[in-house]
């Protein structure tokens, strides 16, 4: 298992440019994990850190970022791979801290 930074690094080695459109947003994640979770970083930057999120402002993010009209599975694997982190109740969530 690569470590955080590691994973955040991924978009920056791994070419996800075929991933998204011409301004930036993601227009499909890849089956391969490989570039699923560098595409998943790339999205993770577009939240700030030492910032509490609601529910609500997590889906708009997401939502404003891609094309394919799923914000739910952005944000599910957002978590799952641990590039957000999220109260159980879901009351809160943040960027976790690098490093």
């Amino acid at each position: 298992m690569q470590n955080d930074k590691e994973k955040m690094n991924l978009e920056q080695k791994i070419k996800i440019s075929n991933f998204l459109d011409d301004s930036g947003k993601i227009t499909q994640l890849s089956q391969k994990k490989i570039f699923r979770v560098a595409t998943l970083c790339y999205l993770a930057d577009k939240f700030e850190a030492n910032r509490n999120y609601t529910e609500k402002e997590v889906n708009s993010i997401c939502e404003e970022w891609h094309t394919f009209g799923d914000y739910f599975i952005l944000r599910r694997d957002l978590i799952d791979n641990g590039l957000l982190c999220r109260e159980a109740n879901g009351s809160r969530y943040w960027k976790p801290k690098i490093g």
